[in-house]
């Protein structure tokens, strides 16, 4: 996600106390589960605020395992929540479920631009998104959140686990390109590990980002031009 976020005082400590419980409310329907059979369509997503006050959400629907673009939408609103930390869901999710209800063809699966369960309260913006529309979703980032992890070698396709104290497992962090910074792969929602991590290295073409996150932010750029 490319966040938006504005120096300014702390949070409203009420505020955060009651979307702090809304999260820990959604963490207990997160459920875990190998996808029921393999996708025919999948959605990359992606927020972006192109001025303090916007919110932009993206959709992007590819056919797979080929990644041809069948769909792509966007929607704009006023942002209506600071930045806080560890509370970006809240910020960006009811914007992209206005976009996703733009879509005429729903996805099997959903990669989002963000963390799954790989969040000190085990709800990131996939899990939140995918609890939200009950759909299956894995969450793809570019940094860690939580977890520790060993660096994994510098070629292309190679893995560690990102885990909490105790051994619990994350996520896992991939080299989607050689020598380039890795990814961090968490399952978000009716989906799991492994298959968030397939489906991640099935959609590399070369990049560092997976076709459907990258096509979403490479999308966003282009729709902020018909804002201007």
């Amino acid at each position: 996600m490319a966040y938006y976020r504005p120096p300014g005082p702390p949070a409203d400590p009420i505020i955060v106390r009651d979307l702090t419980r809304q999260q820990d409310e959604l963490r207990t329907q997160v459920r875990l589960q190998p996808l029921p059979q393999e996708p025919q369509l999948i959605a990359g997503c992606d927020s972006s605020f192109p001025t303090p006050e916007t919110v932009l959400s993206v959709f992007v629907v590819l056919r797979f395992p080929t990644l041809e673009i069948v769909e792509k939408v966007y929607h704009t609103s006023p942002v209506t929540l600071p930045y806080i930390p560890g509370l970006l869901a809240f910020r960006e999710a009811p914007n992209l479920l206005l976009a996703y209800d733009k879509l005429q063809r729903k996805p099997d699966v959903i990669m989002v631009d963000g963390h799954g369960i790989a969040h000190p309260r085990r709800v990131g913006i996939a899990a939140h998104l995918g609890v939200l529309l009950d759909v299956p979703t894995f969450g793809v980032a570019k940094q860690r959140l939580t977890g520790t992890y060993q660096e994994p070698a510098l070629t292309k396709g190679s893995i560690t686990p990102l885990t909490e104290k105790g051994g619990e497992l994350l996520g896992e962090v991939i080299r989607s390109k050689d020598k380039v910074n890795p990814l961090f792969v968490s399952p978000g929602h009716r989906c799991d590990q492994a298959t968030s991590t397939r489906l991640t290295l099935a959609c590399l073409r070369g990049y560092k980002l997976p076709e459907p996150t990258r096509l979403a932010d490479h999308w966003a750029e282009e729709f902020k031009k018909e804002l201007r």
